[in-house]
């Protein structure tokens, strides 16, 4: 499915806090009143080669498009989009990721923390030059909570809403039915009101029909053409700041190949990969004049995920997921007999991390390990014992249920990920061994049999934000879908109702050291059902031109990613290099910025969201 993020994007999907910012410690949340300055130094100026006039930065990426609209985009692709598009509440620091303002300068609780009150910033205003007000963000929080359309993406961040209002312009005041620790990492684009206001039927509506779109982001959306381009030129009026390019590309390319050789001729300035340069990849960019691959800690994870039977929020059950993987037994067979070294060694090469729980080690407030009786490591022979208490015996050498039916799988491959592909074999063989057959079916668009239920298997992955709280939300039931077919926040439709007791009680806690524990209760819980496993968490491994890029900004700052950052710092610092224009012609010689590789541990406590956004993983990273 695709990888959210937020969403997404990802992110919706899409679609993360610290101490306060992290969202737990909502006390330090009234730190939000942190000066909202500019985190990343001065204020950016407006760059424009000498040459032409205008300089533009294009981005190549594998990654189509889900929708244009906040309310519904799941996949990175699209909640990174929003992420320029649109204003938050808050952001998070480049830095530590701790929350910092956004389009509000400060928020604060009551006593009870039932009630929070943001002061909006008076110095933002819409593309079109009507000013952003808090009414805009009560309506945006309204729509969310009173249309189910409306909902799609980010619908977990106000399920506990009780009231929103705007008293003035400059204050909104959300009022709780019980304790949420996200309210410093509420990942929703905020709208303008007099736009979105005219919309009718939202799930139809793919905010793609009139451009310029207007915002109140760093960037305006311009102009899209589906699986093309998105194009979008810089907001002058941006309250951080404008951003230093003038007009910011981002270019499909299905073909991953062809992406990384449109980088070598200068015809684009950076490729993300699909959502990673391949080890190939990366050897055959290295030692290339101007071109700089940046490496660091993802904040992505790789997984295998079950089709544990699709089905509806009110128990309607669809799709022709086969039965044997309701088994727990069969479920954990299958992951125990993955051999996460050799996928680690032999198809990312060392350029990710062994997986264990559902969080990556980058967040690691919330990261946790299997204990050693728990772990569902490489153990072929344990895995043919527990198919055989299954009742799934060997006859000759083919895996048999009760009804006389060979035992064979499929599992849904992304046509544009090669390490799919490339897992696909291993697990073909692995699998065969134990008398599992299994199909490998790659498409360019997953999305279509992952809603309708019709699927065994899938490579799945999200990108996780620095709150978790949207990455855990795809697991309950109330992200089911209302009717079979429909998109939902859902990953796999998995529903346990002690699995929800556990999320609702995450949200509830402002405690950090006490959410994380919960969190941690989670993860386990999601090992041992077998539903999915975390094979690897994937370094970002990306590219650009230095004579094209002379500065970007990584997040984390000492060693991340740029490509799909919890925020909007990578495209809005990128400064141009001098004496040339970044527009897809090429541009003549500079040198960029050395990103070092370093290992940095990021505070988070507890809060926000992941998700990023909220997206799913259908396409290749929801956010």
């Amino acid at each position: 499915m695709v990888e959210r993020v937020p969403p997404p994007s990802a992110q919706p999907r899409s679609r993360l806090r610290v101490l306060l910012a992290s969202g737990a410690a909502a006390l330090a949340l009234a730190a939000g009143s942190v000066v909202p300055g500019m985190p990343l130094g001065a204020a950016p100026q407006q760059a424009q080669a000498a040459d032409s006039g205008k300089s533009t930065l294009t981005v190549a990426v594998a990654q189509s498009v889900d929708s244009l609209s906040p309310f519904l985009a799941q996949k990175l692709m699209s909640t990174s989009i929003t992420r320029l598009m649109y204003d938050f509440l808050t952001n998070y620091d480049p830095k530590d990721n701790h929350a910092i303002p956004g389009l509000a300068t400060k928020w604060e609780p009551s006593a009870d923390k039932l009630t929070w009150t943001y002061t909006i910033r008076p110095d933002s205003k819409w593309s079109d030059g009507q000013q952003a007000t808090a009414e805009d963000a009560a309506w945006t929080f309204n729509k969310m909570m009173t249309d189910e359309a409306a909902a799609q993406a980010n619908g977990n961040f106000v399920a506990n809403f009780k009231k929103v209002t705007a008293p003035s312009p400059t204050q909104l005041v959300i009022e709780l039915k019980e304790p949420q620790a996200t309210m410093a990492a509420l990942d929703v684009p905020i709208v303008p009101k007099h736009v979105w206001e005219k919309v009718g039927d939202f799930s139809k509506f793919n905010n793609d029909k009139a451009f310029p779109i207007v915002g109140n982001g760093p960037f305006v959306v311009t102009d899209y053409k589906v699986d093309q381009y998105v194009k979008l030129k810089a907001n002058k009026d941006f309250w951080r700041g404008r951003p230093k390019f003038d007009e910011l590309v981002f270019k499909t390319y299905k073909d991953q190949d062809a992406a990384v050789a449109a980088l070598r001729k200068g015809e684009v300035s950076f490729v993300a990969g699909s959502p990673a340069l391949t080890p190939a990849q990366a050897a055959s960019l290295k030692g290339e004049k101007n071109i700089k691959i940046n490496e660091g800690p993802g904040r992505r994870f790789f997984a295998l995920a079950t089709n544990p039977g699709a089905q509806t929020k009110d128990g309607k059950k669809f799709g022709n997921g086969n039965k044997a993987l309701l088994d727990q037994k069969v479920r954990q067979a299958l992951f125990l007999s993955v051999d996460r070294k050799t996928i680690i060694d032999k198809v990312f090469q060392g350029h990710a991390v062994e997986g264990q729980g559902y969080i990556p080690p980058r967040f690691s407030a919330y990261h946790w390990q299997p204990t050693a009786e728990q772990s569902l490591a490489y153990d072929p022979a344990k895995a043919a014992k527990l198919l055989d208490e299954a009742g799934y015996g060997l006859k000759g050498d083919q895996r048999v249920g009760k009804d006389g039916k060979p035992l064979d799988l499929r599992i849904l491959c992304h046509a544009t990920d090669p390490n799919d592909k490339a897992i696909g074999k291993y697990l073909k063989e692995w699998w065969g061994k134990l008398g599992i057959g299994l199909k490998v079916d790659c498409l360019d668009n997953v999305s279509v049999p992952w809603y309708a239920g019709e699927y065994d298997l899938a490579f799945d992955g999200w990108s996780v934000n620095p709150d978790p709280d949207f990455v855990l939300g795809i697991h309950t039931c109330a992200a089911l879908p209302a009717k079979a077919k429909d998109s939902a926040t859902t990953d796999n439709f998995i529903c346990d109702k002690k699995y929800d007791e556990l999320y609702k009680k995450q949200l509830a806690e402002y405690d950090p050291a006490k959410r994380a524990g919960i969190v941690n209760e989670m993860q386990s819980w999601l090992y041992d059902s077998g539903y999915m496993s975390v094979i690897a968490y994937p370094n970002a491994v990306e590219a650009y031109r230095t004579d094209q890029i002379k500065s970007i900004t990584t997040m984390p700052e000492a060693a991340g990613n740029i490509y799909g950052q919890d925020g909007y710092w990578s495209w809005w610092s990128a400064a141009p290099a001098s004496g040339g224009s970044s527009d897809s012609s090429g541009g003549s010689g500079s040198t960029g910025v050395v990103i070092g590789i370093i290992v940095v541990v990021v505070v988070l406590a507890g809060g926000g969201l992941f998700i990023a956004k909220r997206r799913r993983n259908t396409a290749d990273d929801r956010e």
